[in-house]
């Protein structure tokens, strides 16, 4: 489990995919503190299984399930991902407790300044419209958010420049999964 509160946006390093799955390979540094191979880790708020540590990055296993239900068939070498480790007992719970297994692929849609944040709309699969709720909990690539506002086919957050700076929120483009 994890809290959605990304530690370190790392760099794609290689993503080899083959009809039967993957391996990605990610360049980090914070994440790699105390790192083991088996433990579980949240790249873009999917929960994957690290299969080797690196000087200076990771791997991880894509099972062809993982491919189908996310976005990783759509990213490339070079391109960021949140990254957090598992969450431990002793840890503060700051972000909502996100699980790692996806419910959906939404669609980034705008971006547009309020202030001195900005508001994100995403689109999202019909199916989900029931769990969405003003000041209710969502994770978009990971990252721990609340829902602003909502409607039958979009739903808005709220971006503070941290989360902006620290994120991979800051290469997104309208279209994008």
């Amino acid at each position: 489990m994890f809290t959605g509160l990304i530690e370190e946006a790392g760099r794609i390093r290689r993503l080899a995919l083959t009809s039967a799955g993957g391996e990605l390979q990610v360049a980090a540094r914070a994440v790699l503190d105390g790192l083991r191979v088996g433990e579980s880790i949240a790249v873009n708020g999917v929960c994957l299984t690290v299969t080797e540590v690196e000087r200076d990055g990771f791997r991880a296993h894509l099972s062809a399930e993982t491919l189908r239900r996310t976005t990783f068939g759509q990213l490339h070498a070079g391109r960021l991902v949140n990254l957090e480790r598992a969450l431990r007992v002793s840890d503060r719970l700051g972000g909502h407790i996100v699980q790692g297994h996806v419910d959906g692929i939404g669609r980034f849609l705008e971006r547009r300044p309020e202030g001195e944040s900005w508001i994100f709309r995403f689109a999202f699969p019909s199916d989900l419209r029931r769990y969405l709720v003003v000041k209710g909990s969502i994770a978009v690539d990971g990252i721990s958010l609340t829902i602003a506002d909502v409607s039958e086919t979009w739903f808005e957050v709220a971006i503070i420049p941290h989360t902006l700076q620290v994120t991979n929120l800051r290469e997104l483009h309208p279209g994008e999964g």
